[in-house]
């Protein structure tokens, strides 16, 4: 289909329509406009996300009373289920609901269990009482129904977002038409200026919110995150006459399902040497429906065979050419994900171990206590200077030696990431070492006491992570965004978040192994309640290690990954427009290979 971009057609040519199923006009719905909501809803969003998770490692420690590695593993836990539950809330939104009505009513759970939430750190009957020992060991554990409200509200917020985190990007993607050049223009830095106006809630958040759960309360530390997402709701719905909808088209599950079925089933047959005696449907069959047709690759070939007619209709037995392209797009992004859980455990420890190293620093600037969580605000900070110089200097500049409209691939803006993240560790590994040696020096590794060192020591590492973000986590959901199937785009987001929930899941793994077998025959173990009697540098420097394999991984499986052809002509008139090659057909075909 051609891209328009002379404006003689106002109507959108990518499938969106209205609430009510109508076509809509691009002047009247969608771009920035629409999009203006979405961010600004994020931005309170992650206000009210990040004010919980940020500081909820020591809310579990000073309140409920749990160790190091208990209180870590909860949060890693926790915040696992938050991003494995998006590839249920993708499932519900691409065959069922809809993105917009998914959000809406997960929106709705995700307000309740910040309430119940809210409640459980509140009324004093759902706490255990205050404790001053500085030995969590000796002090009131929480009761059963005490946890069971705070977990059971936390776990119901974790559903909630479920079935907004993997919507909601979707959703603002979804207001650029790819088949008009300056919409699909403006998509290139949609996703650069999503994550760049989010974490501005997670700033207010990292500083605001901790300072006040750290020194005025829990209650209102909680509470104002809860009116947070409560505005943050009402935003969203504020933009619904400006928003563009795609159409639900069925269980992506199913559909990859019954590609795998018939392939299996017809594993015998021979393919045809042309890919035409294939079977798809008419073109127009797919226009109708506002969706796309896919040309058959040579890629995976063995899933062709899902298209060998038989004479039998049985879906389970034969699919059409772009059902079967369309599951192996999903399935050559796999590599790719899975190179992502490794940073995505490194990112884990930003809450958990970062923020315990800074309990056990000088947090004093004058009459002024830091709060150890608010160093994340300079994940943040960092994360913002990045995004802003890399959208506005590197990507202009490399542009014009790379003749991409992005500047760089985006599995090469990953690859920078995951550099990024052997540097953190590695940094990270060195600085404890340091702050060991002087806890020695000053004798305050028996007693569990503060270190003489500034907190500020930990800066490199929160600064690093920040700049690891910008290139890795906002290339990432680009990524399986762009990659996947225009009918599959919120599971493809969906594969952006998972990777977060599995990294911490190995997060909680690591470190539970970590514990228990370094303390065997006798050893002192490398993580304990005291982390000034831990070696915590050890375990960063392992850590580094496996960054490093993963990188290896990463370039191996990077370098054999292809690109999903362009479903519009969009990507070569940007190309010329940069001076590439004027021979179209030379230019799509690279696309193809990009």
């Amino acid at each position: 289909m051609a891209l328009e971009d002379n404006g003689s057609d106002d109507y959108t040519q990518d499938g969106t329509v209205d609430l009510k199923g109508n076509p809509v006009r691009r002047s009247k719905r969608g771009g920035w406009t629409a999009c203006s909501f979405v961010v600004v809803y994020e931005v309170f969003e992650r206000m009210a996300f990040h004010g919980i998770s940020s500081n909820l490692v020591l809310y579990l420690t000073k309140k409920l009373h749990q160790g190091t590695v208990t209180s870590a593993n909860n949060v890693t836990n926790w915040v696992g289920t938050v991003w494995m539950t998006p590839i249920l809330g993708a499932y519900v939104a691409d065959a069922h609901l809809g993105r917009y009505w998914t959000f809406v009513i997960a929106s709705a759970i995700y307000f309740v269990g910040m309430s119940v939430l809210t409640l459980s750190v509140s009324i004093p009957g759902l706490k255990p009482p205050h404790c001053v020992d500085p030995n969590v060991e000796n002090c009131k554990k929480a009761s059963t129904i005490q946890l069971a409200v705070f977990y059971g509200a936390l776990y119901t917020l974790a559903v909630g977002t479920g079935g907004t985190k993997p919507n909601i990007s979707t959703i603002g993607a979804d207001q650029f038409d790819d088949f008009e050049l300056k919409e699909k223009v403006h998509k290139f830095s949609f996703f650069n200026w999503w994550v760049f106006s989010i974490f501005f809630g997670t700033l207010f958040a990292n500083t605001i919110l901790v300072y006040i759960q750290d020194n005025v309360g829990w209650t209102l530390g909680y509470g104002l995150p809860t009116v947070g997402l409560a505005i943050s709701i009402l935003i969203f719905l504020a933009g619904t006459p400006f928003y563009r909808h795609k159409v639900p088209t069925g269980s992506p599950f199913t559909r990859m399902a019954r590609v795998l079925v018939a392939a299996v089933r017809k594993w015998r047959l021979p393919l045809p040497a042309d890919p035409k005696e294939l079977y798809e449907l008419d073109f127009e069959e797919y226009t109708k429906k506002g969706k796309f047709r896919i040309d058959s690759t040579p890629t995976l070939r063995f899933l062709n065979k899902a298209c060998v007619k038989t004479g039998s209709t049985n879906p389970w037995m034969l699919c059409s050419v772009t059902q079967v392209e369309e599951t192996k797009q999903m399935l050559r992004m796999i590599p790719i994900w899975v190179a992502t859980f490794v940073p995505s455990t490194m990112i884990a420890q930003v809450s958990t171990l970062f923020v315990k190293q800074g309990t056990l620093l000088n947090r004093n600037i004058g009459s002024f206590k830091i709060p150890p969580a608010s160093l994340s605000a300079f994940v943040t900070i960092s994360m913002l200077v990045c995004i802003v110089s890399y959208d506005r200097v590197f990507v202009p500049i490399m542009r014009k030696l790379t003749k991409n409209p992005r500047g760089i691939t985006l599995l090469q803006r990953m690859g920078v990431g995951i550099v990024l993240h052997i540097t953190i560790m590695t940094v990270a590994s060195l600085t404890e070492m340091h702050r060991l040696n002087v806890a020695k020096d000053h004798g305050v590794v028996e007693n569990g006491k503060p270190v003489p060192l500034s907190i500020f020591i930990l800066l490199p590492q929160f600064v690093l992570m920040g700049s690891a973000d910008a290139f890795l986590e906002v290339a990432k959901i680009e990524f399986f965004y762009d990659q996947a199937p225009e009918n599959m785009k919120s599971l493809g987001t969906s594969y952006a978040m998972t990777s977060l929930g599995i990294g911490s899941f190995i997060s909680s793994f690591v470190l539970s192994t970590v514990s228990r077998v370094t303390k065997r025959h006798g050893h002192h173990g490398w993580i304990l309640n005291n982390l000034n009697a831990s070696h915590l540098d050890y375990y960063y420097a392992f850590f580094a290690i496996l960054n490093f394999l993963n990188l290896i991984f990463f370039i191996v499986m990077a370098k054999f990954y292809v690109y999903k052809a362009e479903v519009s002509d969009s990507m070569v008139i940007l190309r010329e427009s940069l001076g590439g090659t004027t021979n179209r057909i030379v230019d799509q075909e690279a696309i193809r290979t990009e």
